[in-house]
């Protein structure tokens, strides 16, 4: 397959596993690993689901040797285990990504864990490809108060957004 076929499939793939936009569902289970700052497993009776935190985007944690972590990666990833490791909770979600993760809110008191990282400096509000993932208005203005406030990531004069990070620094190489 040439590279435009191989695009086309995985995209119709993704379209076939994910159920529609009004088809929004529930899981409830206990978080069982935290794997970064915004992807995490609930384990829902016997099952395992990877959730991946909807609307956030959080620092890169180190992926082997060829995909060093970003700056504050590890904190991010620590921040939301503080928040969720061990809960059992429930994910409000919206559909499933191509990696066959849950793209879900995760409920914690009273509000969602993925707002909780954005207030905290520990994710972005998921502005790439011109808002496109950002179900949640919400954490923009999370953001900008938190980036006023020098909060966690924010602390850092240039912090590189992840999407730019894993093209510039992953794709590129130029870390």
């Amino acid at each position: 397959m040439n590279p435009i076929q191989l695009f086309f499939a995985s995209l119709c793939l993704a379209l076939v596993a994910a159920p529609a936009s009004a088809d929004r569902y529930t899981l409830a289970g206990r978080v069982v690993d935290v794997s970064d700052g915004d992807t995490i497993t609930l384990l829902v009776g016997t099952e395992r689901h990877p959730i991946r935190l909807a609307s956030i985007d959080a620092p890169e944690t180190r992926h082997g040797s060829d995909r060093p972590g970003q700056a504050f990666g590890q904190a991010s990833r620590k921040a939301l285990a503080e928040l969720v490791a061990g809960k059992t909770l429930t994910a409000a979600c919206f559909e499933r990504d191509r990696y066959k993760r849950d793209v879900c809110d995760i409920e914690v008191d009273g509000t969602t864990a993925n707002r909780l990282q954005v207030k905290a400096g520990m994710a972005w509000a998921n502005q790439q490809a011109g808002g496109k993932y950002l179900r949640d208005k919400s954490l923009v203005a999370l953001e900008s108060e938190a980036r006023k406030a020098g909060l966690g990531l924010w602390s850092e004069e240039k912090a590189v957004p992840p999407w730019v990070w894993r093209s510039r620094c992953w794709k590129e190489g130029k870390c």
